[in-house]
């Protein structure tokens, strides 16, 4: 596949790219600007604050290439290249990771607001760079400057963004990057991958209608696990009244009459592809989606493997990596390689020569996942249990005080004050415990929940821990020569712990689980899986868990592999964590490396584009078996006798598959737990383990008051009727990448119907949650509960053999600028089988820019 767009295509993209300009700018200066948008790729800038001359070159492949002859001129340079390319992506980073959104969007936000100045994100922040080595704090510092200097005398038009929403880069302030940002921004990642609160305060919500058996139906634990907590939750709970006694807010209370076992689905306006009506809703719908899934890392993984030389046809080894990361417009990575001789610090610490390729994140200044000249490496989420909730109990004498081991102590209080659009300002009075932030302060389903006049819940979270120093980790890697060399740069990371997976020119190849994991107490009989007593010093953490003792893996059997499975074997003496990720895509992983005896890039590449799911396949007889009245159930039964459980973006079958395990699953859970708990948790708790678990059993209990069979036969008949509505009366022309395509939705034009055409990157995908290819979907929700928003970000495979022969692609472009042809010219590879080289010495230069000092 060819990496530029058709003639045809192109000819659309700018007819429409010169249509939404005029709109949006209104008059004869739109074409100009759009020019005057663009980041300048070739000749020279003088930029203030470099040293000397630094070389920015793209290649054919669009890579970023800089060449610098101090480290430090190499991080200024990517800090001034991300704000070319992605200047309304770090803004809009910073406000979130700030609490700052609602100073643009209004009340819209201010619940995330809320939730970012809860958990204190820059306050952690700035006490973890103040504990920095002065030679990290100058790398950051290096890199805020570049940013900055952007800004200072911009060489380009600002993104429309800025101009659509009145925003000036910095806020009020004007700081638009400083060093500490950077910091949060780990912070913010460790967010989004390393929590499980979510899954802990459902557990604490559901133990109200279900008791411990039925929870731990519902949410069972890893396969062929018993459940980590010994305690009878329901039990506990109900014995210390932690739930609020008002039936208008029980959720066990209200059932919804159209969505028990007989019933047909509600109908649906568009149901499966439809939009917000205007922007103030789609930021409710994404602040409310982001503050939800806060603490949740529930479903979302990588999958990463490396093959060693007896296991490839160079004899040298293999690595391939694709982490799974919700999709965006722009994309969240920015593939760059960064060139530099040894340098020093200030203070006279040596700096080894910097000479990485790869994916960099906007807002950091190194190459997070990638190579060097001599090794490569990918990462998958660990997901260890880092994230503890604690039921603190109020002192019902004087309600500033909450309940420890020693008696009754006061709350830590601080204020912060949020800027509201159109409204007064929002002043928050914050209480902390001596175990964490009290979310209950800003978490709305909190008070739907618990009787906050007796408890409130706090949070124990590593990430915020001072001694985090996962950033230095970051800059270290892209200095190592060996495996060895990988691992000891990567000894003082932090958060979120990850499973690493590293190859070198010398055969090498190693799996290790790096980052910090916190230690329980043999006493403690919940072990993290639901909220503890605050009060109880049982349930507090002990210590942490040796870096010397963390999972490993050095390739005895010739290939180490991660996909989010449990990483421990079953004698393994600690204690992790028991929400793993179902083992799926690593059965399948381990099935097609077995399949072959050596591998080759192209086999490397065709694995990262299976979409078997063995998921599917275990639940597919009773799809099969189901009998339905519905005048399209023969020949949607004849599409599915020679269906093989692959979720091929061109068939109806899978289409087929998701609406019935959709409608059963709502058929049997919703009516168990009520209609507002399942509304808060489906899709966002992962319930295909139950669902498998109540079928495989034919528990009555939870198919009453039909047989599980019957109930079966109507999700079948609920589906089709969906279905047909949505797609026509021909199954033959469905097609299961229409109702899931990937979505890489710009942040906040994405739900503006009349912008959503242009900032969003739209393509017709395979697979579903559960195959290696992953395409992960959230039932919940009714726009698009199929819609593919969180997959493989990007995907890259490395030969050791001659590094240079290494691959990447990802979603949508290196460019942020909508108006830029370079804003998604990957998706069409990405979606099929495309890639593109991952050089360091690539044989030409489409693009040469170069930075020079200004002149004082």
């Amino acid at each position: 596949m060819t990496w530029s767009m058709t003639r045809a295509t192109t000819w659309v993209r700018w007819a429409a790219i010169t249509l939404v300009a005029a709109l949006l700018l209104a008059g004869g200066g739109a074409a100009v600007y759009v020019q005057r948008s663009f980041a300048q790729l070739d000749g020279r800038l003088a930029v203030a604050g470099l040293r000397a001359d630094v070389l920015v070159r793209r290649d054919g492949a669009d890579l970023t290439h800089i060449q610098a002859q101090t480290p430090q001129d190499a991080w200024f340079a990517l800090g001034y290249v991300h704000a070319q390319e992605r200047t309304w992506q770090l803004e809009f980073q910073r406000r979130v990771m700030h609490g700052e959104l609602s100073e643009v969007f209004g009340a819209a936000t201010l619940e995330t607001d809320k939730l970012m100045r809860a958990l204190d994100i820059m306050g952690s922040a700035r006490r973890q760079y103040a504990g920095l080595p002065l030679h990290t704090r100058q790398a950051l510092q290096s890199y805020s400057q570049g940013i900055r200097a952007f800004h200072q005398n911009l060489p380009q038009a600002l993104p429309p963004e800025f101009h659509l929403l009145g925003v000036q880069p910095g806020g009020a302030t004007g700081s638009v990057w400083e060093p500490e940002d950077c910091v949060g921004w780990t912070l913010m990642m460790a967010l989004d991958l390393g929590g499980n609160w979510g899954q802990e305060f459902a557990r604490l919500a559901l133990a109200r209608t279900l008791d411990t058996d039925r929870l731990w139906q519902l949410m069972p634990p890893y396969p062929g696990e018993q459940p980590a907590a010994s305690a009878d939750l329901a039990a506990l709970y109900r014995q210390w009244g932690v739930y609020r006694r008002s039936p208008a807010t029980d959720p066990s209370t209200s059932t919804s009459a159209a969505t028990g076992p007989q019933a047909a689905a509600p109908a649906r306006q568009d149901p499966w592809l439809g939009h917000a009506n205007d922007l103030n809703a789609g930021l409710l719908a994404w602040a409310e989606a982001l503050t939800r899934n806060a603490g949740s890392n529930e479903g979302r993984g990588s999958n990463n493997w490396a093959l060693a030389g007896t296991r490839t046809v160079s004899g040298r080894p293999l690595l391939a990596n694709d982490p799974h990361l919700g999709l965006a417009a722009p994309a969240i990575w920015y593939f760059a390689a960064l060139q530099a001789p040894a340098g020093q610090a200030s203070d006279g610490t040596p700096i080894a020569p910097l000479a990485a390729v790869g994916a960099t994140l906007p807002g950091l200044p190194f190459v997070v996942l990638g190579r060097t000249d001599h090794v490569a490496w990918g990462f998958t989420n660990t997901s260890p249990d880092v994230q503890d909730l604690y039921l603190e109990q109020i002192n019902p004498a004087d309600p500033t005080q909450y309940r420890t081991p020693e008696g009754w102590a006061p709350f830590t209080v601080r204020t912060e004050t949020i800027r509201v659009k159109g409204a007064a300002d929002t002043v928050l009075r914050l209480r902390s415990t001596r175990h964490g932030p009290v979310l209950s302060d800003v978490q709305k389903s909190h008070a739907e929940v618990l009787d906050l006049d007796k408890y409130l819940i706090a949070l124990r979270w590593s990430a915020l821990d001072a001694d985090n120093q996962s950033v230095m980790a970051g800059l270290q890697t892209n200095q190592a020569r060996t495996v060895d060399e990988l691992f000891q740069a990567m000894s003082p990371y932090h958060s979120p712990m990850q499973n690493v997976v590293a190859a070198d020119d010398q055969g090498r190849i190693r799996f290790q689980a790096m980052g910090r994991v916190p230690l329980r107490d043999p006493a403690n009989d919940i072990r993290g899986v639901a909220p503890a007593p605050g009060w109880q010093a049982r349930y507090d953490w002990t210590g942490w868990l040796p870096a010397a003792q963390t999972p490993r893996d050095d390739g005895a059997k010739g290939w180490v592999a991660t996909a989010n499975q449990r990483v421990t074997a079953p004698d393994y003496p600690h204690y992790l964590t028991q929400d793993w990720v179902l083992p799926y895509r690593y059965q399948r992983i381990e099935q097609l490396i077995e399949a072959r005896e050596k591998h080759d890039i192209a086999s490397m590449q065709a694995m990262q584009h299976d979409v078997t799911s063995l998921a599917t396949r275990r639940l597919l007889p009773s799809l099969r078996q189901a009998r339905s009245p519905h005048p399209l159930a023969a020949p949607v039964q004849a599409l599915l006798a020679n269906f093989d459980a692959v979720m091929d973006a061109d068939q109806a079958a899978p289409l087929v598959f998701a609406a019935w395990a959709d409608e059963l699953t709502r058929g049997l859970i919703e009516p168990r737990i009520g209609q507002a708990r399942f509304a808060a948790t489906y899709g966002k708790r992962d319930y295909r383990a139950a669902l498998e678990g109540i079928l495989e059993r034919n528990d009555g209990w939870w198919c009453q008051p039909m047989s599980c069979a019957e109930q079966s036969s109507a999700a079948l008949t609920r589906a089709l009727e969906r279905l047909q509505t949505a797609y026509g009366p021909d199954p033959a022309q469905w097609r299961w990448g229409i109702a899931h395509p990937a979505l890489s939705e710009h942040q906040p034009f994405g739900n503006v119907p009349a912008l959503a055409r242009f900032f969003n990157v739209r393509v017709a995908s395979h697979g579903d949650s559960y195959t290696v290819n992953v395409g992960q979907y959230n039932p919940g929700q009714t726009r698009g509960p199929f819609v593919n928003r969180h997959a493989a970000s990007l995907r890259a495979v490395y030969d050791l053999a001659d590094l240079e022969q290494s691959r990447f692609i990802y979603q949508t472009g290196q460019s942020g600028l909508v108006f830029s042809p370079r804003y998604r010219d990957m998706s069409a590879a990405w979606a099929a089988t495309g890639y593109r080289p991952l050089q360091r010495r690539p044989a030409h230069w489409a693009h040469r820019l170069t930075l020079v000092p200004a002149a004082p």
